[in-house]
């Protein structure tokens, strides 16, 4: 079944992903975050050891099943292509530069819009950052940036990431090997059982609707064409309904406990090379992840470079920290983006400027 083909089985798709965001949510998951690429990618490394930061270590099963729902989909459906060689190492650059974004904002685009349907008026002013990067990484694309074609390759060496995934699943589930945060938002989930089955249905939707936040906007820009953004804007709709219905819907800057900050330009500049960053990449982190499960070792490389950007992220200070409400003496206390994140967050978008203009088609002709 492809739910590409129509408006109306993409905003199907968009509702079904809504719903299992808005379930996960109401069933544990970090208030105002619910389902995020970037977030649960950063715990997912905490759990592997890969940084100490003891607040935001645990095994996303959603992670997990994002990965194996769109491999066993794509299988299902003959979509399955094992395919690698185009610039891997850049894309890996891509990738973490991905996550660094993501974490000076707090949040993928993904939690950018979910963000957003709770009113917090931080992801909105987010949002002109990540148009202005897709539409930067559009204007490179017209000048004829490409990081060359992919390649077909072994079948077996695009089921890599897969199995990799479902490696980390069985040490989760069988051995205490993997770190798991006491407090924090680490310590924040959904059931085992229900967030793996969420990521399993998710990934299996997105791969089949080719959802993509980034590519959503791209599309836009490029043709005209508004059907990818039916299922970003039927998953906002469910999330809204679901926040308002619930009490969560809070429309403001400054609100304690959403893992969110003010810092406004910061928020701008962090999403601008996120989405700068995909589009040269080809698709925001979700859409990396389903690539990925579907045989894209070039993605699986993306995905890579997004585990080893949140460990730097966290053992170098890089990350934003959010508004909080202090134990003590019950003020709140500004969220904020250190200095070392201001500095990776400018030489994240020069190095995409770099990458955008010196890898051109006519260059390799």
């Amino acid at each position: 079944m492809n739910l590409s083909d129509s408006k109306k089985k993409l905003a199907l798709a968009g509702v079904v992903c809504g719903l299992i965001a808005a379930c996960l949510a109401w069933f544990g998951n970090p208030a105002n975050m619910a389902f995020c690429i970037a977030c649960f990618i950063r715990d997912t490394a905490g759990a592997l050891g890969m940084h100490q930061a003891e607040v935001v270590q645990y095994a996303r099963p959603e992670i997990i099943g994002l990965v194996l729902g769109a491999f066993i989909i794509s299988v299902a459906t003959k979509e399955y292509r094992s395919t690698a060689g185009s610039s891997p190492m850049i894309r890996f650059v891509l990738g973490m530069i991905i996550m660094i974004g993501s974490l000076v904002f707090l949040g993928c685009p993904l939690r950018m819009i979910i963000r957003m349907s709770a009113g917090d008026l931080n992801a909105w002013v987010a949002l002109i950052g990540f148009v202005l990067g897709v539409g930067t990484g559009v204007f490179a694309l017209k000048k004829g940036f490409s990081l060359g074609r992919a390649h077909t390759t072994h079948r077996e060496s695009g089921a890599v990431l897969p199995v990799l995934m479902l490696g980390i699943l069985v040490l989760a589930l069988c051995t205490s090997l993997l770190k798991a945060s006491q407090s924090g938002p680490g310590s924040m989930h959904a059931p085992i059982i229900m967030s793996l089955v969420g990521g399993l249905l998710f990934g299996a939707f997105a791969q089949k609707s080719r959802m993509c936040f980034a590519g959503s906007i791209r599309d836009i820009i490029l043709m005209k064409n508004f059907d990818l953004f039916t299922v970003i804007g039927s998953l906002f709709v469910v999330m809204l309904i679901f926040n308002v219905a619930t009490g969560r819907f809070v429309l403001a800057f400054d609100t304690p406990g959403i893992i969110a900050h003010s810092e406004h330009l910061w928020n701008i500049l962090g999403m601008y090379a996120v989405g700068f960053a995909a589009v040269l990449a080809g698709g925001c982190p979700l859409r990396q992840l389903i690539l990925a499960g579907q045989g894209s070792s070039d993605s699986a490389v993306t995905v890579l470079g997004m585990f080893v950007g949140a460990a730097l992220c966290h053992n170098f200070g890089l990350a934003a920290s959010g508004t909080a409400l202090d134990a003590e003496t019950q003020e709140v206390v500004a969220g904020a983006v250190p200095m070392n994140g201001k500095v990776a967050c400018i030489i994240c978008i020069i190095v995409c400027f770099v990458i955008a203009f010196t890898n051109n088609r006519k260059e390799e002709k």
